[in-house]
């Protein structure tokens, strides 16, 4: 072929339109594998949410886009801390995740995890139905660098410790209660007189068995799922001090990248992946007094008094809190729960 045929050639290539163009050229922008980070493995509820999600992604782009979770937070080695950062760094693409952990980076994120918030689902699910707040706190998502998809739930936290039921505040008294990494948390369980302790969980259960901490603060289905009741924790407060939310979210970087039709195959995925959570974590839910009276365990649930005092207990480190956090948005919360409690 002469010079003056390559040009021809060349030149009616780029005159045509990019519909004829072959599909290849839209697949390399698709990575053979998008990293998802969880910090409970497929054992927990949380970790199988991770799972379904990433299999729902296959199944809804027809095996174009394949995700792999790692639990653990094994992409930012075990500290859920940092998953955030990951997402900004693209070490991380999609997560699935409690944003109450990356609070310490973006605290509008961690409104949730504000203690005795959600006194029952009810009052939740009223947030969680109400399309104006949760566009608001979707777009503070967007502003710390990610695309928010759904929201699921991690369960009601409870209390559970090796030594004696917790009834009142005075009980909580030099307790070594192992929490997650987070100021507030440390703050609330200071201001309840307990010794909070900051440790991953791969750390907890040793702990707990050596005795080098007291107790915890969980929802009861990871309390089944690892047995924790072989760990010396015979005790159980079941006062709802905490319901964080569950968090689907992508990286910008990769959700730019896909095309509507991508976008909406992973949007799909992720909030039928959150129901289905949801409707796990409800179900352990309502059986768990059920089970921990099968296996021995002794729960104690508060009065409205009783649970009062511990309210009380933490109000100096929830009006601290709320400050640093948003109060427009806490004070939303607020607002929308209240109003649950009279529908």
């Amino acid at each position: 072929m002469n010079r003056r045929n390559l040009l021809t050639q060349a030149c009616a290539m780029a005159a045509m339109p990019m519909t004829v163009l072959p599909g290849a050229a839209l697949a390399q922008s698709l990575k053979a594998e998008y990293r998802m980070s969880s910090v409970l493995p497929p054992a927990f509820a949380w970790g199988r949410a991770s799972e379904l999600w990433s299999k729902l992604i296959k199944d809804n782009s027809g095996g174009r886009i394949n995700s792999k979770v790692y639990p653990g937070a094994s992409l930012v080695q075990g500290d859920a801390t940092r998953e955030l950062t990951g997402i900004r760094q693209g070490s991380i693409d999609l997560i699935c995740g409690a944003p109450g952990n990356w609070s310490g980076s973006a605290r509008e994120l961690g409104c949730f995890s504000l203690p005795f918030l959600f006194p029952d689902h009810k009052a939740l699910d009223a947030v969680l139905q109400n399309k104006a707040f949760m566009a608001q706190y979707f777009d503070a998502v967007r502003k710390a660098g990610a695309e928010p998809l759904a929201v699921g739930e991690t369960g009601f936290r409870q209390l559970c410790n090796s030594k004696l039921p917790i009834k009142t505040v005075a009980d909580l008294r030099g307790l070594k209660l192992r929490i997650v990494p987070s100021p507030m948390m440390s703050d609330v369980f200071t201001e309840l007189g307990a010794n909070p302790t900051v440790m991953s969980w791969a750390d907890t259960q040793p702990a707990l068995s050596s005795g080098a901490v007291d107790g915890c603060e969980n929802p009861m289905e990871l309390f089944f799922a690892a047995k924790m009741q072989t760990l010396g924790q015979k005790y159980v407060t079941r006062w709802n001090y905490m319901n964080e939310i569950l968090l689907f979210a992508v990286s910008r970087e990769a959700w730019d990248s896909w095309s509507p039709a991508d976008q909406k195959a992973v949007r799909d995925a992720a909030q039928d992946a959150a129901k289905a959570n949801i409707t796990e974590v409800r179900k352990f839910y309502s059986e768990d007094l059920t089970k921990a009276k099968e296996i021995g365990v002794e729960v104690h649930v508060p009065n409205s008094t009783d649970l009062a005092t511990f309210q009380t207990a933490t109000r100096r480190s929830y009006a601290k809190w709320k400050a640093q956090i948003n109060p427009t948005l806490v004070s939303a919360i607020e607002q929308i729960v209240e109003s649950s409690r009279k529908a």
